[in-house]
């Protein structure tokens, strides 16, 4: 039983049967304390359409459509929720699990909202983190080329090349195995060693500014010649650039926390 569909089905997929069934001006003006509807003397709360109307606006701007919309929906839902109902399917051991989850998942986040709100982010928080990542040792970042070839005998080929003054970005041009630098003269883009294999990232950080590696170095694809353009430290960027990413991760943090004191006072086997 795919329970988890109903209420897209229900208020998305039967929305525009709803739309056609009802004229736009038989929307009813929202009144403070009165119902949307009333089915089989059963009120529908106006929260329920606020509700339901976040859901079904998808960007669309506030109108009379929209509210005969989603009013004609809660309808919708209500008499096929009672059918179900009279029928018991609400018995249903899958179903019941399913509507249990939902009801217990919303207010998981519910509870995880209102910790949040009541454990606010300061300045001073935001600060000492963004202080604590600037302080602490940031990997170079380094500029290099390379030359992949398939076999040893190819690579030392290339190093005695460039002995003889050979120019490494034409070699890599008619030689290299790797399409996407090859075309470049074996240029690579910026980056750390965390994005090189290890035994690349190991010669890599052997070499000095503008020295080529004296020996191929083997990996997963082939054999490469390594030559080291440049190095460079990242660039913190300002607090202001990064303040709303700080705050997510301190949320993180909070969310982490709430679990963790739940846990804590808890009796699990």
């Amino acid at each position: 039983m795919r329970t988890a569909l109903l209420p897209a089905l229900i208020l998305l997929a039967l929305s525009p049967l709803a739309q056609a069934q009802t004229p736009a001006a038989a929307s009813p003006a929202a009144e403070a304390g009165k119902p949307l509807a009333v089915v089989n003397g059963k009120e529908i709360p106006a929260l329920y359409g606020e509700l339901v109307k976040r859901e079904m606006a998808q960007g669309q701007p506030d109108s009379p459509q929209l509210d005969a919309r989603v009013r004609e929906s809660l309808i919708n839902l209500e008499l096929l929720s009672r059918a179900a109902l009279d029928k018991r399917l609400d018995r249903d051991p899958q179903l019941a699990a399913a509507l249990d989850i939902r009801r217990k998942d919303q207010l998981a986040k519910a509870y995880l909202e209102d910790y949040v709100k009541a454990h606010p982010i300061t300045d001073a928080e935001i600060q000492a983190a963004y202080d604590k990542a600037k302080a602490e040792a940031v990997e170079p970042e380094y500029r290099a080329r390379h030359i992949l070839v398939q076999t040893e005998a190819e690579a030392k080929k290339i190093i005695a090349d460039l002995g003889k003054k050979a120019k490494f970005e034409d070699l890599a041009k008619k030689h290299s195995k790797d399409p996407g630098s090859a075309k470049n003269g074996g240029a690579l883009d910026w980056s750390d060693r965390r994005a090189f294999v290890a035994e690349f990232s190991d010669a890599l950080a052997g070499l000095k500014k503008g020295e080529t590696t004296k020996t191929p170095v083997k990996t997963q694809f082939g054999y490469h010649v390594i030559r080291l353009d440049d190095t460079r430290k990242p660039q913190i960027p300002p607090l202001d650039t990064v303040r709303g990413e700080i705050v997510k991760q301190i949320q993180q943090l909070r969310i982490r926390d709430a679990i963790t004191a739940a846990r804590a006072g808890a009796k699990i086997e």
